[in-house]
C-alpha cells in the first residue's frame, strides 16, 4: 500500500496514526520532497476524476491568482497545476490494489482494511 501526502499535514498525520494503531504497513511519498509525476496524475484521472482530488477548499487554491483559478476549464489545466502546486491535491491519497482513496476517512478504512 502507498500513502501520498505531506507529512506535516494534520489530515495525513491522523490517517498515518490510524494505520499505524492498526497495524496497515505502507510506504509514504512526500509531495513535497518527492512531488508527483504526469503518469500518476493521469492515473487518478481515469480512475475517479481530477475533481475529486483537486482540493478547491484550501490555502493554496485560495491564494491563486484569479485569472488563473479561471483557467482551468478542464483535465488539460489542472493536471500541470496540481503537479507544480502538489499542496491542491486532496490528502492523503491511499493506493492499495485496485482501491483509490482519497483524505482520511476512519469507516471507509475500517472497511477496507477490515479492522
Amino acid at each position: 500500500m502507498k500513502v501520498y501526502g505531506i507529512k506535516n499535514c494534520n489530515t495525513v498525520k491522523k490517517a498515518l496514526d490510524w494505520f499505524k494503531d492498526n497495524g496497515v504497513d505502507y510506504e509514504f511519498h512526500d509531495f513535497k520532497k518527492l512531488g508527483i509525476n504526469d503518469g500518476k496524475l493521469q492515473e487518478w484521472d481515469s480512475k475517479a476524476g481530477y475533481a475529486h482530488f483537486m482540493n478547491k477548499q484550501g490555502l493554496t487554491w485560495k491564494q491563486l491568482d484569479p485569472s488563473v483559478k479561471e483557467s482551468v476549464k478542464g483535465v488539460a489545466e489542472a493536471l500541470p497545476l496540481l503537479k507544480d502546486k502538489t499542496s491542491m491535491i486532496k490528502r492523503p491519497v491511499i493506493e492499495d490494489g485496485g482501491f483509490l482513496f482519497f483524505g482520511f476517512d476512519e469507516q471507509a478504512y475500517k472497511q477496507h482494511f477490515k479492522k
